[in-house]
């Protein structure tokens, strides 16, 4: 399972999950790391055709479990559906997914690929819209 959360006690054994869509409650039994990647067994899934079964389904938290955001922070679900406009008003599209790249997050806009930085990104209104300023040559 390659990790996302930023928080290493989510894996720790008796920790509550919430898995696939739209969130079956899972347990953890055992968790260890191997390299890059956190294997993980959960309560009640005993054999290896029931774990093969869940191959790539994600995992969540509840909400009320999330750390609290700091100023200019977002969780990707308030992004992604966001109406993006120009400081201008020129409307570019909607967020379809955030990359989380080594120099920093990207918002997928269309063909765009938007920086979540503060010289291009202007406001944000959660699940909303989102108001940018690109720099030149960043929507050609």
């Amino acid at each position: 399972m390659l990790v996302l959360s930023d928080a290493p006690q989510r894996f720790e054994v008796g920790a509550h999950l919430l898995l696939g869509s739209p969130g079956r409650p899972v347990t953890i039994r055992s968790s260890r790391k191997q390299a890059d990647r956190t294997i993980v067994a959960f309560e009640g899934i005993e054999d290896r055709t029931a774990a093969e079964a869940l191959a790539g389904a994600e995992l969540r938290i509840e909400s009320s479990a999330a750390r609290r955001l700091d100023e200019g922070e977002f969780w990707d679900h308030d992004l992604v559906g966001c109406l993006v406009v120009t400081v201008d008003g020129a409307e570019i599209g909607e967020v379809s997914d955030v990359l989380h790249q080594p120099a920093g997050e990207l918002l997928v806009v269309g063909a765009h690929l938007i920086p979540l930085i503060r010289d291009v990104v202007r406001e944000v209104v959660p699940g909303r819209r989102i108001t940018i300023e690109p720099l030149p040559g960043l929507l050609d």
